[in-house]
């Protein structure tokens, strides 16, 4: 295939972010891969009583192992998206941070949401678990209420394409553990088709019932340590774990238009299912995955014996892990030479099974592999699994940190996922060339002795000091904006990141100059009459600001993540983690339903109380109140002034 022919249907990695056990970002996932880090840990117990689930020698209903991968899901920042606090709590926690991780990972690629707002814009999650709402519903009629509405698995990808206002295609897809790489594959024909110019593909896993533990304890399918030992011959099943991964996702050729930055290259991808080429639909099948594997580099038009690497599905089952090394043996083996084995790993020794967000867990690992040209060891290998002929097949687990070959050509490598659902999922990525700006552009933009204005920005004054800290710390000499331009700073802030109400803006020609003017040191100077416009809260255009710049070869590099204001929501606790409880009913009202930012003027529907929270607050009134509450009275209230003289009479019948 002809490079310009490959390029066409090639898709770019443009943005990333994650929240995965031991690791907050991508920067946090690449020290733990780095350095060998295991991030299991033991059960918490506010997840479930695991002392008084879990037994070495189980039997129903019981856990084999204490142990699994998790992430904090409590915290969240209800106030950045405009949800009151009783809102919050009753959000299904995988939509709370699916929230924050799609913000980060559109931070991440420089694409502002307000400009992306209206477009086709798709976006693809994969998932199998409504944790959330089963709990609820196990407490019977109490936890059927209409809020549960939400927290249907199908508004995961609804309720970011509503809060961004993206009308592109908005699907959940459930293969079970290989959902989110499913999602990957289908967003790319998606983007291929030019059905949408932009796609934010995520999974999202939270592991917050035993359940599936039992079932899979009964079927002798968990790992007794809570580890995924891919590739031992001491692998004894599903060590499973929290995960939310997002990617960004756009055509190449659209990414170098636009001046994006591509982390890697999508060459290409398939899916397929075993069919009945297994005994039984439970059952992995050699044939399905030598097929999907064999398609997935037709359509990448790769001979799969220039792969570098593969980031298997790689769970640590025993009857799975020889299938899967197996068909990677046999397909991407055939014609390598035999001083060039293919280095074969699994992030899930590291973090665990994530289950439905697996497969993107290990597609950002890859990413990162590329990125840094190195691939990191795969955990838990003492002895080689015996069912693996691996006298035959060229192949190697690396047990340390491993530097890529300099091979004269861009890496490749490739990305696995198996469901228990038969469909297996393989996508095919290479690195991205590398954009140098020359020696000369590169000196100017460093010498240069021109100011340029940064502009900050966020929700509320909080966040924006929180923002300005970050800010001083990257742009400092021990931090990562170090290694790029002032100018280009600059310019990514100005045109590749969202504006908001509470700003702040300062001016300089230097590092220096900058963190000095943002910490405030004594002497620094320098203001422009843009950077006044910006502060006073006046629309910038930017592009005529940067117009110059731009032409002068300004690009978008990576700049800090908006820094989240969260708080913990949790059902039985208020934002704070106490209980609730208040006198004052209309305070009490307002705090736990109302979005900030009002007065006695302000209409109930424009602080977020609508008709769903309406029906909640008048079940809650009667409780608190002891009173009979009459929805259609409560219905007729308006203002927030209305609320509060209604809850004062109501307070006074109750005396």
């Amino acid at each position: 295939m002809k490079k310009s022919d490959m390029d066409a249907r090639s898709v770019a990695v443009i943005g990333m972010a994650c929240r995965l056990p031991g690791a907050s970002g991508t920067d946090e996932l690449w020290s733990l891969l780095r350095d060998g880090v295991d991030a299991t840990s033991e059960t918490p117990p506010e997840r479930y009583d695991v002392d008084a689930l879990h037994d070495p020698h189980p039997g129903p209903g019981k856990l084999a192992s204490r142990r699994a991968g998790y992430v904090e899901v409590a915290e969240f920042d209800a106030e950045f998206f405009g949800l009151s606090p009783t809102e919050a709590v009753e959000l299904d926690p995988q939509q709370r941070l699916l929230l924050m991780t799609a913000w980060e990972a559109l931070e991440d690629a420089g694409q502002r949401p307000d400009v992306l707002a209206g477009s086709r814009a798709g976006v693809y999650v994969g998932n199998t678990r409504a944790d959330y709402l089963e709990l609820a519903l196990r407490q019977g009629p109490e936890g059927a209420s209409a809020a549960q509405l939400q927290n249907f698995r199908s508004l995961l990808s609804a309720r970011l394409s509503h809060f961004f206002d993206l009308r592109g295609p908005s699907v959940v897809v459930d293969t079970a553990c290989s959902s989110s790489l499913t999602a990957v594959h289908s967003a790319v024909q998606s983007l291929r088709a030019g059905e949408s110019p932009l796609a934010v593909v995520a999974g999202v896993n939270l592991k917050l019932r035993p359940d599936e533990g039992q079932v899979m304890t009964a079927a002798g399918g968990m790992a007794s340590d809570g580890r995924s030992k891919f590739g031992d011959a001491s692998a004894d099943g599903h060590a499973p774990s929290d995960a939310v991964a997002v990617v960004v996702l756009k055509r190449l050729t659209d990414a170098l238009a636009d001046g994006d930055r591509i982390r890697a290259v999508i060459q290409g991808s398939a899916v397929g299912n075993d069919g009945r080429t297994s005994e039984s639909v439970l059952n992995p099948s050699l044939t399905g995955q030598l097929e999907v594997l064999r398609w997935a580099y037709e359509d990448a038009g790769l001979d799969p014996a220039d792969v570098d690497y593969v980031e298997a599905h790689g769970s640590g089952s025993p009857a799975l892990d020889p299938l899967e090394l197996t068909a990677l043996g046999e397909v991407l083996g055939e014609g390598r030479p035999a001083d060039r084995p293919l280095l074969v790993g699994s992030v899930k020794s590291n973090i665990g099974h994530a289950e439905a967000a697996g497969g993107l867990a290990g597609m950002i690992k890859t990413v990162l592999c590329l990125e840094h040209g190195q691939v990191p060891a795969s955990l838990h290998v003492a002895t080689p699994n015996p069912e693996v002929a691996w006298d035959k097949l060229p192949l190697e687990i690396p047990g340390k940190l491993r530097a890529l070959p300099d091979l004269g050509r861009p890496a490749v490598m490739g990305i696995s996922g198996q469901g228990s659902s038969a469909l297996n999922a393989h996508v095919v990525i290479r690195q991205a060339e590398v954009v140098k700006e020359s020696f000369k552009e590169r000196l100017k933009a460093v010498l240069s002795s021109t100011t340029y204005v940064l502009p900050l920005s966020a929700r509320t004054p909080a966040a924006l000091d929180a923002l300005v800290r970050s800010y001083a710390e990257y742009l400092g000499g021990e931090g990562a904006g170090a290694a790029y331009s002032v100018r280009d700073i600059c310019f990514s802030a100005a045109l590749r990141r969202q504006h908001h109400k509470h700003r702040t803006a300062v001016v300089g020609a230097s590092h220096e100059e900058l963190v000095a003017a943002l910490t405030g040191a004594p002497g620094a100077g320098g203001d422009s009459e843009v950077a006044e416009r910006y502060r006073a809260g006046e629309n910038v255009d930017w592009e005529q600001e940067f117009k110059e710049f731009r032409r002068g070869g300004a690009h978008f590099v990576p700049l800090p993540h908006y820094p989240w204001q969260t708080k913990r929501y949790w059902p039985g606790e208020n934002a704070s983690g106490e209980g609730v409880g208040e006198a004052d009913l209309s305070s009490w009202v307002l705090r736990e339903h109302a979005r900030t930012g009002f007065d006695d003027g302000s209409t109930l529907t424009e602080i977020g109380i609508d008709s769903l929270a309406r029906l909640r607050i008048v079940v809650e009134l009667t409780k608190r109140s002891g009173q009979e509450v009459d929805p259609e009275e409560f219905g007729r209230l308006r203002t927030v002034g209305e609320l509060r003289a209604w809850t004062r009479e109501l307070e006074d019948a109750t005396r």
